[in-house]
């Protein structure tokens, strides 16, 4: 045996290399049974972090959009997830600094009678986006496998019908060209529990605690088997779900607005430094006196 074997003999115990254990992966389909998976625990971030890197996030937002408009593109943004998880806050970082002619939040409320009656995904179709603009989905055609599913608003038919249809309905968005990215934000029972009390005291936030949302409450292992299930549909090559880590809302705000700037190569169309033309100058013209108008009182 020379000097080489022995060195590895010594590390490995023996003449063969040692192989490391791969992790155990965990399919959708084991999990129906348990709870949803616990994201990993992390760290609160510093309100200074947070408003330089969000401040940094928008610009380059706004970097995307002017791209979004000068070449034409098509995108839709599907978020998902439990409630109190999240989306509407990160949904309103995205469009804070943008155009809402050009990046558009779509939040529709329950069907009506005639909705109903018609093919699905039809209610969905007229608020995709034309060319250069971005569709930001509060929610969307999801509904059928998440709230209906578990609360009974559909049949079994219907519902296996959406499994079925959902991923050829998505592969022909691509085809036509939209761009399509889908989040679901995975936040833990014990968080979702803490920011429901939380909006049981704040008034600003009631609103936001429908009765929807406090009968679900009852139903947490149902909602977790009905996300597998779409999970193992849905999660398709052409347009797979990104999980977005959501116990901490400021880190899952930049976490998911960093991986969506990802998702689509862009380049810095930013005009070149704008000079603004002197004012018009006074032509005589005499404006009627103030006191004729009706001002809003200075109260503060």
């Amino acid at each position: 045996m020379n000097a080489k074997e022995k060195r590895r003999t010594k590390v490995n115990g023996s003449g063969h290399k040692s192989k490391k254990k791969a992790p155990t992966a965990i399919r959708s389909d084991q999990s129906s049974d348990w709870p949803e998976p616990k994201p990993a625990k992390l760290k609160k971030i510093s309100n200074e972090v947070y408003e330089r890197k969000l401040a940094d996030l928008q610009i380059e937002l706004v970097k995307l959009q002017e791209w979004i408009k000068a070449r034409g593109l098509k995108v839709v943004v599907v978020f998902e997830g439990r409630d109190a998880a999240g989306k509407g806050g990160v949904i309103k970082r995205i469009t804070q600094s943008l155009s809402p002619r050009i990046c558009r939040v779509v939040a529709l409320s329950a069907p009506t009678e005639r909705e109903r009656s018609q093919w699905y995904f039809q209610r969905y179709v007229p608020h995709l986006p034309a060319a250069g603009e971005m569709a930001l989905f509060d929610r969307s055609w999801y509904n059928r496998a998440g709230v209906e599913r578990v609360m009974g608003f559909c049949t079994e038919d219907e519902y296996r019908e959406f499994l079925r249809s959902c991923p050829e309905f998505e592969r022909m968005l691509i085809r036509s060209g939209i761009i399509l990215i889908k989040y679901w934000f995975s936040v833990s029972d014990e968080e979702q529990e803490r920011r429901f009390q939380q909006r049981l005291t704040d008034p600003t936030r009631r609103w936001k605690l429908s009765p929807m949302d406090l009968e679900s409450r009852s139903k947490w292992f149902m909602y977790s088997k009905a996300k597998d299930e779409m999970f193992m549909y849905t999660d398709i090559k052409q347009a797979p779900w990104y999980v977005v880590n959501a116990d901490v809302k400021k880190r899952a705000r930049l976490n998911c607005i960093s991986h969506l700037l990802s998702m689509i190569p862009y380049e810095d169309l930013t005009p070149k430094p704008i000079k603004l033309p002197p004012r018009q100058e006074d032509v005589g013209y005499v404006r009627p006196p103030m006191e004729d108008q009706t001002f809003v009182p200075d109260i503060y």
